[in-house]
């Protein structure tokens, strides 16, 4: 007897095993994973362009994107399917249809500010809500659309979702906002060539949904599915989408996307609270989702606003060579040079200028001092070894 379970059990293991691998390969049959990454290589190409358009060089490669766009958001979309799965977070298949066709929409639309998580699962809901409330039934590729009504209890696990969804959205702004954050050359009221800072970005995370009922199945017999107690579930691998851009000028990167992704996840942990209350009362989840989108929204504007002063946190001054960027894995880099400092002196000469800056390195091409005032207005000495006479070798680019 004590075989026979055993045997059953692995039997049981085997066919688990089965049907996960399969769901991963169901992953691979989304176009909207295709396009996805195929939108991020288009945004590492533009911003290689603008890059070489205002300062001749490119500051990361343009496939950067698209290797992020998976592997960085990779660990938060386990701990969201673990979440998804293990608190039984049921979706309808119907909803994932259509937040596949709005993140579509807003791909295209080239507006990232759409993209964020809340966003996108408020408008499928509402596309739902408003499906339900005109009585329109129909089928798409084998799915039954009957909408979804205001009070459904769906609500509760969409926000729930959403609210996760969102912190992890911010904390992708707070790790990720500053490096591909690209500077731009503008000019300023009283004629000088400040810069500012664009980061416009895409991740891709592979998170496993949990559908009910046997829609999937019924049309795809090959989809996996397991069993609790007497209801049918299917297991899917979606490509949730998040999207992000916002431009800084007055507040350097590393302070202004550290700050923005912190009040992002302050408002997914807000939604999420609202999906736990929406258990006593379905309807407090709706309100949650719409409230939650409409504040995402207002942030974005809020922070956008704040940037459009004419006042640049990095523009020329007469204390040294202001540091609009600094190349990754160069010299500059390895000296402890961040974006936003004032190089004041290199190997002993004052500089104000690339040409000064240039000159000053020819002075010991092997080995370059700087002496460089940080955010805090404090001076310090840095110094590194250079191989090349090559100003651009070191790893600066200047505001000029």
């Amino acid at each position: 007897m004590t075989v026979m379970i055993w045997t059953a059990g692995g039997i049981m293991a085997w066919d688990s095993l089965i049907e996960l691998l399969r769901a991963l390969g169901r992953f691979f049959i989304n176009p909207l994973l295709y396009i996805a990454l195929f939108v991020t290589i288009f945004l590492g190409y533009r911003r290689v362009k603008r890059e070489r358009k205002y300062f001749n060089i490119r500051i990361l490669s343009g496939w950067s994107e698209l290797k992020d766009s998976l592997l960085k958001g990779l660990l938060m979309a386990i701990i969201l399917s673990i979440i998804s799965i293990g608190a039984g977070l049921v979706v309808p298949v119907q909803f994932l249809f259509i937040l596949v066709v709005v993140t579509l929409m807003a791909l295209i639309g080239y507006s990232y500010h759409l993209l964020s998580p809340i966003v996108l699962f408020s408008v499928s809901f509402i596309v739902l809500v408003v499906v339900k409330e005109a009585g329109w039934t129909f089928t798409v590729l084998g799915i039954e659309f009957s909408g979804l009504a205001l009070h459904d209890a769906t609500a509760i696990t969409i926000c729930l979702l959403a609210g996760l969804a969102l912190v992890a959205e911010g904390l992708l702004i707070r790790k990720q906002g500053e490096k591909y954050a690209s500077p731009i050359t503008e000019q300023t009221k009283r004629g000088l060539k400040a810069v500012s800072y664009l980061s416009k970005q895409l991740w891709v995370l592979p998170v496993f949904f949990v559908v009910p009922g046997e829609a999937i199945q019924a049309y795809f017999p090959y989809w996996p599915q397991f069993s609790l107690g007497a209801e049918h579930y299917s297991v899917v691998l979606f490509p949730l989408v998040i999207g992000f851009q916002q431009m800084t000028r007055k507040t350097l990167p590393h302070y202004f996307y550290a700050k923005l992704g912190k009040s992002v996840m302050i408002v997914g942990q807000l939604v999420i609270i609202g999906g736990l209350i929406s258990y006593f009362e379905p309807l407090v989840g709706t309100i949650t989702l719409i409230v939650g989108a409409a504040m995402r929204l207002l942030l974005s504007l809020q922070y956008k606003w704040q940037q459009r002063m004419d006042t640049y946190a990095v523009v020329p001054t007469s204390t040294g060579a202001m540091i609009a960027a600094v190349l990754p894995n160069s010299p500059a880099e390895k000296m402890g040079l961040v974006t936003g400092e004032v190089i004041k002196k290199v190997n002993g000469r004052h500089v104000y200028t690339e040409r000064e800056l240039y000159e000053a390195l020819q002075i010991n091409a092997a080995h370059c001092r700087i002496e460089v005032l940080d955010h805090q207005n404090e001076l310090r000495l840095t110094q590194h070894v250079v191989h090349s006479d090559d100003h651009h070798r070191i790893g600066l680019l200047l505001a000029r």
